[in-house]
């Protein structure tokens, strides 16, 4: 079996005990960006998995689209990274 040479590490166990692991990152040509994908990248850069700028890399992502994505999700919570979400949770 080959493991690709990656910087960092290959798996993290989050604060609820679940692990994370590079496998379970989203594609880098994803274009949809639904809710648990991108909680998925939030999640991986706060435990350590990804640093923020080889995500922002990876994804082709702006850092004020990223940073909104995580202050979202500290203010509100994951669900407040559903797209019909948004109005509800700017008005608040």
């Amino acid at each position: 079996m080959y493991l690709k040479r990656v910087n960092g590490p290959r798996a993290v166990t989050l604060a609820d005990g679940t692990v994370l692991s590079r496998a379970d990152l989203p594609p880098a040509d994803t274009r949809r960006w639904v809710a648990s994908r991108k909680a998925v990248v939030v999640r991986a850069v706060a435990a350590g998995l990804l640093q923020r700028d080889e995500a922002l890399e990876l994804y082709a992502l702006s850092s004020e689209e990223f940073d909104s994505w995580c202050q979202a999700v500290d203010t509100h919570g994951i669900e407040a990274l559903k797209v019909t979400s948004l109005q509800k949770f700017r008005q608040l």
